[in-house]
């Protein structure tokens, strides 16, 4: 037999490592393609001049870019056969990625837990993408609930990995040379800096994006993300494609301009989780919350921590949770990360 079913959960070993297939050179047609699928707009990622005043040769690549396409090589391997992506943990970008760059992906099995049912498991794995000269630019934790290939099959042991609640600030790495000393607000979008957030504070987005089959197929494949359940309507019984959890956290990001314009560069992924099925026709709302603040060894660069939920058209305004601590019906996305911004 020489086509591959994937990877069920019986398959998984704890320690497991998996080099994952197919390198990518990425160049400024992912970016294109990335700024024409979202309402991508932030100033560091648009111009090579507004880079250049802040201290980096030209405009990297976005974070997000980066993050899709190494989630993208590990999906044949780790959720082909998912039923859902569940969470993320301990995520840090630690280099810029550049127009020309070619990065791979390889991940380590870091826990495994079958479910109650027997038809299912979570796989938990750490995450680590490399350039070309092995250089690690991002690693993240995740995990993913896989169909089991044959119910009965014995399960491992389980074990469930103790995971930081989020990164500590001290550790974010900021990018070589980042100095925003001269930060042009004007150009940015929006005037507001480092001082003018609160902790606490939260911020309605206002704007929304109906998500549409086809734009959501092309991202998918953009990202070479193969698992079953976003292309092939048997995989579910409701007959519906599900939407790529990445596509949400990109189109909430990229939502939350409005407000936080001056949130330039993702540089940690403290936690995440895709609370509930987005499909196509939905329309993705967002609004965050500043969880915390930092200043920054870097000149003129601070950091906040963000919660960015992301929710379904009429969902009421920052309701996250029921009275019985589970996600509301109509919230996507909860997601936790910290984002550099002008001091």
């Amino acid at each position: 037999m020489k086509t591959n079913p994937g990877r069920f959960f019986e398959d998984y070993a704890l320690g497991q490592v998996i080099r994952h297939a197919v390198p990518r050179t990425l160049s400024g047609g992912e970016r294109a393609l990335y700024h024409a699928l979202y309402p991508a707009r932030g100033a560091l990622y648009s111009s090579d001049e507004f880079a250049r005043s802040s201290g980096l040769a030209a405009a990297p690549l976005d974070d997000l870019i980066a993050f899709h396409t190494v989630f993208g090589k590990t999906v044949p391997d780790i959720s082909l056969n998912a039923i859902a992506n569940l969470g993320y943990a301990e995520g840090r970008w630690l280099k810029p990625v550049w127009p020309g760059d070619t990065l791979s992906s390889t991940s380590t099995v870091i826990g495994l837990k079958e479910n109650s049912s027997g038809q299912s498991g979570v796989v938990w794995v750490r995450t680590e993408g490399t350039n070309q000269r092995g250089e690690p630019v991002l690693t993240y934790v995740r995990w993913v609930m896989v169909r089991k290939r044959d119910p009965k099959a014995p399960a491992p042991a389980p074990h469930v990995p103790t995971l930081a609640p989020s990164v500590a600030a001290d550790a974010l790495v900021i990018p070589q040379g980042l100095d925003f000393t001269g930060y042009d607000f004007t150009l940015a979008g929006e005037p507001h800096q480092f001082g003018d957030y609160a902790v606490g504070e939260k911020i309605d987005h206002v704007d929304g994006v109906t998500v549409e089959e086809a734009e959501h197929m092309l991202a998918t494949r953009l990202w070479q993300n193969t698992a079953k359940v976003h292309f092939d309507r048997t995989q579910r019984p409701d007959g519906k494609r599900l939407i790529y959890g990445g596509h949400v956290i990109s189109l909430a990001r990229a939502l939350s301009f409005n407000g936080l314009a001056n949130a330039q560069m993702i540089v940690a992924l403290n936690g995440g989780s895709h609370a509930n099925p987005c499909f196509a026709g939905d329309t993705v709302r967002a609004w965050s919350e500043v969880l915390d603040k930092a200043e920054t060894r870097a000149p003129g660069v601070g950091a906040l921590r963000l919660r960015l939920v992301a929710v379904k058209d009429g969902a009421e305004p920052f309701a996250l949770k029921d009275e019985a601590g589970k996600y509301r019906p109509d919230v996507f996305l909860d997601l936790d990360y910290w984002a550099l911004v002008p001091l």
